[in-house]
């Protein structure tokens, strides 16, 4: 197709390596128009037929038409706001150098986060991204898993991998982790770093205590934006032991320069299910009883009355 769009000129593909012979003129119109291409590649990772022309033509293609999009996946499929929270996040994202992201399962909080780290990342704003966890098990208790360190935590940061690999093509990912441009680490090894030129991100907040959330929002250093997230209603840590994340929204919420979003039940981006699930938790977590119980425990207590006199 690019040689039908340049007749004048004698190119030939060997690999990743175009060679071009014709008109010098023409030659430095195909080079710019190829370096477009490149860009629009690494941009939008996606360059179809439709993309091709428009670029030759100066016009602009559809990925640069659609508005608000904070990165592309690897698919070329736009990640941006869905929501007006969501939105909120994005905004206090490039105004605030910490924010807080508190709200129920499916909210987007992480994978947002992730994308805007992503961005950030490829716009040079930042050097690096650190992603982190808490290693708390929810509910299940998994005794010895086997393998080296990064195996063990592994499973703990899987969420985040994911995020990850929707978002950067495979070997470049490797690549990043290799010469450690992202970084996933447990909360635990954070003690005593100081982290600057980076964007980092601390996922499921409500499972650390209060000294470790402490520890972890004092490792920020210049140049370097913070992201929390969690949802206070999936809290698993040992019973009676207050969430650090519940702590440190009380404490921090009048710090100028520390952003906040309250994440609700509409901003659920995941299947419509998700939704009503966490509407009959949230129910059960009010002790609002079914219709059916209340009639069986009004007949109950007449009887028993009645009995006992």
């Amino acid at each position: 197709m690019v040689k039908s769009l340049f007749p004048k000129l004698r190119i030939v593909a060997r690999g990743n390596v175009l060679k071009v012979l014709g008109d010098t003129e023409e030659t430095e119109r195909f080079e710019d128009h190829v370096e477009t291409m490149r860009k629009h590649v690494e941009r939008y990772n996606s360059l179809s037929d439709e993309d091709i022309l428009d670029i030759v033509k100066g016009r602009k293609t559809k990925a640069e038409s659609v508005k608000d999009v904070v990165v592309y996946s690897i698919s070329g499929r736009p990640i941006k706001s869905r929501s007006a929270n969501q939105q909120k996040l994005v905004d206090l994202f490039g105004s605030c150098d910490m924010v807080f992201a508190e709200g129920p399962a499916g909210t987007g909080k992480t994978y947002l986060s992730i994308a805007l780290a992503v961005k950030s990342l490829k716009e040079k704003s930042a050097k690096k991204i650190i992603l982190s966890r808490p290693a708390v098990e929810a509910g299940e208790k998994l005794g010895f898993l086997p393998g080296d360190m990064k195996d063990k935590i592994d499973p703990y940061l899987q969420p985040l991998y994911d995020a990850l690999e929707d978002m950067l093509p495979p070997q470049k990912l490797q690549e990043m982790m290799d010469k450690r441009i992202i970084q996933i680490a447990p909360l635990a090894f954070m003690r005593g770093r100081t982290l600057s030129d980076a964007v980092v991100i601390l996922d499921e907040a409500q499972n650390t205590t209060p000294a470790q959330i402490r520890m972890f929002l004092t490792r920020m250093g210049w140049n370097t934006k913070m992201v929390i997230t969690g949802d206070l209603t999936q809290v698993d840590l040992p019973r009676g032991q207050r969430s650090g994340l519940s702590e440190a929204l009380e404490l921090l919420s009048d710090i100028e320069g520390i952003g906040f979003v309250k994440m609700e039940k509409k901003d659920i981006v995941r299947h419509k299910l998700v939704t009503r699930i966490v509407n009959a938790y949230e129910r059960a977590d009010k002790g609002l009883a079914e219709p059916h119980d209340e009639v069986v425990s009004t007949e109950a207590t007449p009887k028993t009355t009645t009995e006992t006199t």
